[in-house]
């Protein structure tokens, strides 16, 4: 990477430390010259770059993150490709991606020492994700390799997701997890469908997410292995542990929340990111939750551990548990009831016949109990398995309502108004203190009792542009984003008003009330004038205008027929110049004198009188 460090990347980007290495690519500290900032690079390893798998990978990794703009996605600003002398001397193009620098660390390191965090941190962060990833789904893209490695904490707290390297389209129909053979992502964090190789969608993001929270909540992930096979198989056949095993201050709510989370089966999963958002906060509140009781995962999970365990075949099957009990109690402990034999029939050992056929009826009688009870356990499953006819409305359209309004609406519909004053939406078309928000959406069928939580506007954000004229770009930048602007495009001209790189102006013009975050667009000075030609000017006019346009006039005289006396004869230089530059002025001084002309009668040869030739002679 030599050749990077010598010049500017892009003509733009100055590359400074080494933050950060992975499989695939190396990030940099670098600084942003045009517009004076920190930025994150990340650049495809020079090993990897004669690779097309890896060159495709890596700018589709920049072509997602760069159609993402939202809070909690780490922004991209600029990518592009530069040229990079191997190893062998050849030049290669190396595809880079500038990114937002964030100063902070990641979830993995914050629980690099395997303690769980306080359950509302737990849920602020895992709110945070799932908001980038409904975001990110909501324009059809699934990240497929949501971990702790892969969150950032900012030092104020907030919550970045980044490293779209392996997101793919869910159009796309090839977005299975396999790929040539290998499997992408991490395999702590699979969901069973990747692990099987089957097509993804946004639920496998959320599988993901669930492992996440389990992992804030507990300090480990829910489960472990010596190899990714193993894990795999943990992920498509093992039933999770509920996080209170673990840490017993988690409430059943929350345990319920990361059981329908890592359900096996994806329609078992919430439906979308928003939903399990919206169930862990009421989770984290108290209030009531859509995820099913915890009875329902442990029937589901027994039913998928089956299924898997026909699917990868009976060689490979542990025994039941049923057998390990039958093969454990073996002869009892007083030793007179030996285990039946291939015939069925009990050895006398030396018994008289009448104890005989009494202990033979007994055990009929224990079979039959334990027959009875097994057909009266079966009954009850499978009519608490079937399902109820339930009746389902719609989720009426209240956005733009006022609290009262939807309440009415709402529990006319049979439905259980909640709502979340702790997280307003910023919505300029909807009044402040309005719905702006249900989750459930509007016109989903959902059953009646359902719980609709409402979120209400927070109006519209704003402030007035401050003033820039005259401040460096850094220093317009860091007023700008201290009113929680942002710079768009920077753009130069010429103005003698302004020394080079102030700002001139920006647009919206400063005192413009504008929402927070709109981009405000900057025109800095380029340090030259316009500099037009004053031949034929007066001189004082000349001087006046020079000066006005910061050039310095330098002036001589020179005589002329044509120029009238004072006035301009010529002028450099002109056009387009440096502020300061020294412009050189001819002057007429006006045309050469005339020569006298000679005196009547004189001689020009011999300058005396001609008549006095006569007195000569």
């Amino acid at each position: 990477m030599a050749d990077t460090d010598s010049h500017l990347l892009g003509g733009r980007y100055e590359i400074r430390s080494l933050i950060g290495r992975g499989g695939m690519a190396q990030v940099h500290l670098g600084r942003d010259t045009r517009l004076s900032r920190l930025v994150a690079i990340k650049m495809l390893r020079v090993d990897l770059a004669r690779d097309a798998v890896f060159q495709t990978r890596f700018r589709r990794e920049a072509q997602a993150s760069a159609s993402l703009n939202h809070p909690n996605i780490v922004a991209v600003y600029d990518t592009g490709d530069e040229p990079v002398r191997g190893a062998d001397g050849k030049t290669i193009s190396v595809p880079y991606i500038v990114m937002e620098y964030v100063e902070g660390h990641t979830v993995k390191e914050l629980l690099g020492d395997a303690t769980p965090v306080p359950i509302p941190e737990a849920v602020e962060i895992t709110s945070g994700v799932l908001n980038a990833l409904q975001y990110a789904h909501n324009a059809g893209l699934v990240h497929r390799d949501i971990k702790p490695g892969n969150v950032m904490l900012t030092n104020s707290g907030k919550v970045k997701v980044m490293d779209f390297g392996i997101a793919r389209a869910m159009a796309d129909s090839q977005a299975t997890m396999t790929q040539t053979n290998a499997v992408i992502g991490t395999a702590q964090y699979l969901s069973p469908e990747q692990a099987r190789g089957e097509t993804v969608d946004e639920r496998s993001d959320i599988y993901s997410a669930g492992c996440l929270l389990f992992e804030l909540l507990t300090g480990q992930a829910p489960f472990n292995g010596d190899s990714a096979v193993s894990l795999a198989y943990q992920h498509v056949s093992e039933p999770p542990p509920l996080p209170s095993s673990i840490a017993s201050d988690i409430p059943t709510e929350i345990d319920r929340v990361v059981m329908k989370a890592l359900a096996k089966e994806p329609g078992d999963r919430y439906a979308s990111a928003s939903a399990m958002e919206a169930d862990l906060v009421r989770a984290s509140k108290g209030l009531p939750i859509q995820a099913p009781p915890l009875g329902a995962f442990a029937a589901g999970a027994t039913m998928s551990q089956t299924a898997v365990t026909q699917q990868m075949g009976a060689a490979t099957a542990r025994p039941s548990a049923a057998t390990q009990t039958m093969q454990y109690m073996g002869p009892t402990r007083t030793g007179t009831i030996p285990p039946s034999t291939s015939t069925g029939t009990i050895p006398t050992q030396g018994q008289p016949p009448k104890k005989k056929r009494g202990m033979a009826i007994f055990v009929w009688l224990l079979v039959a109990l334990a027959a009875a009870m097994v057909g009266t356990v079966i009954y009850v499953m499978l009519n608490s398995n079937s399902t109820p006819e339930v009746e389902v409305v719609e989720v009426p359209n209240v956005v733009g309502s006022t609290q009262a309004e939807a309440k009415l609406a709402l529990e006319e519909r049979g439905l259980i108004f909640s709502l979340d004053s702790d997280n307003p939406v910023m919505d300029t078309d909807v009044p402040e203190g309005n719905v702006a928000a249900t989750n459930p959406e509007s016109g989903r069928e959902v059953e009646v009792g359902t719980t609709v939580l409402v979120r209400l506007s927070g109006g519209a954000s704003t402030a007035p542009v401050p003033e820039t004229r005259g401040m460096t770009l850094e220093q317009a930048t860091a007023a700008l984003e201290a009113e929680g602007f942002k710079v768009a495009n920077v753009s130069s001209a010429n103005d003698p008003e302004f020394p080079k790189d102030t700002v001139i102006r920006s647009s919206p013009a400063a005192g413009t009330t504008e929402p927070k975050g709109a981009q405000i667009n900057l025109t800095v000075s380029s340090g030259n004038v316009e500099m037009p030609s004053t031949v034929g000017m007066a001189l004082a006019d000349a001087v006046s205008r020079i000066e006005a346009l910061k050039g310095i006039p330098s002036i001589t005289y020179e005589q002329s027929d044509s120029i009238p006396e004072g006035a301009v004869i010529s002028m450099t230089p002109t056009g387009v110049v440096p502020q300061g530059q020294t412009i050189f002025l001819v002057v007429s001084s006006g045309p050469p004198p005339t020569p006298e002309p000679p005196q009547s009668g004189a001689d020009p040869a011999t300058g005396g009188n001609p008549g006095n030739s006569g007195n000569n002679g």
